[in-house]
């Protein structure tokens, strides 16, 4: 064992003799490889000037160069990326320097590329004409073309980059691409969930399985981004249904051999069902602030099963109450205690400490045209108010029903003490001013053009001037108006119109409307909801044209006719957007007496209401309901111009003026004194991408229209229903709003007039 011993000691030492004796004779190589550098020689550079060479050298003329110092400098001349090779030897005292410059790039191009422009693909790579070809450029290159190509699910994608020299060092960078086929989902499956079936966990996801019918869709192409939403979804709806202790093991996407489809595999453990066995809420951090004011925000109750949703929203509830309270910055937090033992939950609501917060100034931002003014005073705040969330709140969505801005954020922030806070207003303007040309199709009026001087936001005041005119084949508009939303610095709107318009009624009653005049306006509000507006109109109408061969009724009337009126409107407007509706309800009352001077004589009016009721994401139910009589006081009775009438845009499925009485001697309109209808409408996407603006609607129309003075054999005057059911489509089209209504009457008289297709679309450029 000793000798044994003695043998390796002899080894190592042996060992370690022949590394001094190698490190010896490497430093006195080392050594022999230094000297001075008397001066420096370059050879091979074409377009890179030798004193730029020079400067990025770590040894200069006049220095000591080492091997080490020489390694340096051509590390650091490789680093620039000009050069493809480099040498450098001492000879003498003289560096020479060798070097290969990289060639610059000419010209880059694409080629097999379809689905993806030259453009969009240029924009991302980083190698640019006229810079140097650099290899790792290049291969980054291709690296990030391949990942556009898989964000558009096409993973079987392949890209050859191809150099094509030219004279004076110059290249083509060609990328050459085989997109391949869309990478789809052949299958989505689950494994661990037994209390919901892999069908019901695949409408969760938003991911889906190919189909036939997904081609409007690209939520059949795997995408990774969409995979991690996924599991989120997964995680949301478990917790929503109760169980508190769910999971994902993993989240696998597997692609086939082809590399044409991938296969999904959600491994998910999801754990018991848990049920809340007590629900209370803590406010002592709060000073006077009683926890049963908060109680009724409470959305769930003890024996419920668990609901992250309800949670949440409860959150929000109790945030909005103690902001509207001056709790500006307050948290509520949700403490969940879990028993697992028994499957129970106990929920605490608890309220951070926090002080009551009073406005300390309002601060506005993005306004480079639209006066401060216009954006204060839609606040129900001011400096130095109790600060209000739900003012807030109203006074963000003011400003944006304005539709001056493209977008508004008001939030509060801090203010200079802890009981203090800023409300920061921060717009971005759009364009207010329009100068537009028009011209379109309908059914109702074949073929028009308009053309519309406006502005909407007058000298940055908010104030609305128009001027616009309309031909169509039925019909000429032309119109002045202009509206001081704010008349006297008070919420009293003040308004102006002129008009001249003149409509063919031929194919509904035989003759043709000719209307000129103006109106005084005047609006104001009566309560927080309820504003009340006044009108006095002056116009005059004359019935002209009258064919021969028109109704007894109509020839009658013929001729001009004053009409001197004053109306009002009583609106009571609970909508959360008078732009885009999507829940709420809107009612309205209008009356109107024809008599202040003139030759009409009438007292008339309408009540109706439109409800809106958001059913799901998206997917927004429009009921609307209206009535409406008008009766005349004098001799002449209630003449064809100012009677109701009910069809086209009103009750879809019939004509313009296609239901009510009727001569049917000449089949002409007459009009009517009474009427109702309704319409019930629901709104959904179709499946598009939502920045196409394409979405569809099914509706149910109906209504009646009936009574009027005269009285004759050949009249026929029935109040009975009319209705009607169509589906349709609407497109925010790069041309202008295009709507498409396909309705078929459901309940009719034989002499209604049907109108099952209506088409309508219009643009402006």
């Amino acid at each position: 064992m000793k000798t044994g011993l003695r043998s390796a000691v002899s080894v190592i030492a042996l060992c370690a003799l022949v590394s001094v004796s190698s490190i010896a004779v490497t430093a006195s190589a080392f050594a022999q490889e230094s000297g001075q550098v008397s001066r420096v020689e370059i050879q091979g550079a074409e377009r890179i000037e030798p004193a730029t060479i020079l400067s990025y050298m770590t040894v200069k003329p006049g220095d000591t160069y080492t091997q080490e110092s020489l390694s340096e400098s051509t590390k650091a001349l490789y680093g620039t990326g000009l050069f493809a090779d480099v040498n450098i030897q001492p000879k003498a005292g003289v560096l020479v320097i060798n070097v290969v410059e990289n060639p610059l790039i000419n010209q880059i191009a694409f080629e097999g590329n379809e689905k993806l422009k030259d453009e969009e693909l240029a924009a991302e790579i980083a190698s640019r004409t006229r810079n140097v070809l650099a290899r790792n450029t290049v291969q980054s290159d291709v690296e990030r073309i391949q990942e556009l190509y898989r964000r558009a699910g096409r993973y079987s994608v392949q890209v050859d980059p191809k150099v094509i020299r030219l004279d004076q060092n110059r290249v083509n960078l060609v990328y050459e691409i085989n997109e391949g086929p869309v990478s789809e989902i052949s299958g989505i499956k689950f494994v661990g969930n037994s209390e919901f079936s892999d069908d019901a966990l695949r409408e969760v996801v938003v991911s889906k399985e190919s189909r036939w019918y997904r081609f409007m869709s690209n939520n059949d192409r795997y995408d990774q981004d969409r995979l991690a939403y996924d599991q989120e979804l997964l995680r949301r709806f478990y917790l929503k249904e109760g169980y508190v202790d769910f999971r994902i093991v993993s989240a696998v996407a597997e692609l086939t051999p082809d590399k044409e489809s991938f296969y999904l595999t959600f491994t998910v453990d999801e754990g018991p069902r848990y049920k809340i066995s007590n629900v209370s809420v803590d406010t002592s951090a709060l000073k006077g602030v009683d926890p049963a004011k908060l109680d009724k925000n409470v959305l769930f109750k003890t024996g419920d099963w668990y609901n992250s949703e309800e949670i949440e929203d409860s959150v929000n509830a109790m945030t909005d109450t103690l902001g509207d309270m001056q709790y500006a910055f307050v948290a509520v937090q949700p403490d969940i205690q879990r028993h697992a033992e028994n499957q129970t939950v106990d929920i605490t609501f608890r309220a951070a400490n926090t002080p009551k917060v009073y406005v300390e100034r309002i601060d506005i931002k993005g306004n480079v045209r639209t006066q401060d003014k216009v954006i204060r005073r839609e606040f129900d705040l001011a400096e130095g108010d109790a600060f209000n969330k739900t003012k807030v709140a109203k006074a963000e969505q003011n400003l944006k029903d304005l539709d001056f801005f493209d977008n508004v954020k008001v939030r509060p922030v801090q203010g200079s003490s802890p009981d203090q806070t800023v409300l920061d207003v921060d717009v971005q303007e759009k364009s207010t001013g329009e100068i537009s040309v028009g011209g379109g199709f309908s059914t109702s009026d074949g073929p028009l053009a308009d053309f519309q001087i406006r502005e909407r936001n007058f000298l940055g005041k908010g104030q609305d001037m128009s001027f616009s005119t309309a031909i169509s084949g039925k019909r000429s508009e032309f119109d002045v108006s202009f509206t001081e939303p704010y008349f006297l610095d008070r919420d009293l709107s003040a308004g102006v119109d002129l008009f001249h318009t003149t409509r063919d009624l031929q194919d509904e009653s035989s003759f043709d409307q000719k209307r000129t005049g103006g109106a005084l306006r005047l609006g104001y509000p009566l309560a927080e909801h309820l504003r009340q507006s006044l009108k006095y109109r002056l116009e005059n109408n004359n019935i002209e044209n009258v064919d021969s061969d028109a109704s007894r009724y109509i020839r009658d009337q013929e001729g001009e006719r004053l009409t001197s009126a004053v109306s009002q409107r009583l609106s009571y407007d609970r909508r959360d957007s008078t732009t885009f509706p999507t829940k709420g309800y809107n009612t309205w009352l209008d009356t109107e007496f024809a008599g202040l001077g003139g030759d009409a004589e009438y007292i008339s009016g309408k009540v109706g209401g439109t409800y809106y009721v958001p059913v799901a994401k998206e997917w927004v139910l429009t009921i609307l309901g209206e009535t409406g009589a008008i009766d005349g006081w004098g001799d002449d009775g209630v003449r064809i111009n100012e009677r109701y009438y009910l069809g086209g845009n009103t009750l879809r499925g019939f004509s313009n003026s296609g239901t009510g009485p009727r001569d049917l001697a000449t089949d002409d309109a007459l009009g009517g004194n009474f009427f109702y209808r309704g319409s019930v409408e629901m709104n959904f996407p179709i499946g598009l991408p939502e920045e196409l603006g394409v979405q569809g609607h099914a509706f149910s129309d109906f209504g009646s229209l009936w009574s009027i003075d005269e009285n004759g054999p050949s009249i026929v005057d029935e109040n009975s229903l009319r209705a009607s059911g169509g589906l349709g489509l609407t497109w925010k089209s790069p041309m202008g709003p295009i709507r498409i209504d396909l309705a078929t009457p459901i309940m009719k008289e034989d002499y209604d007039k049907e109108e099952k297709f209506r088409f309508s679309f219009g643009t402006r450029f």
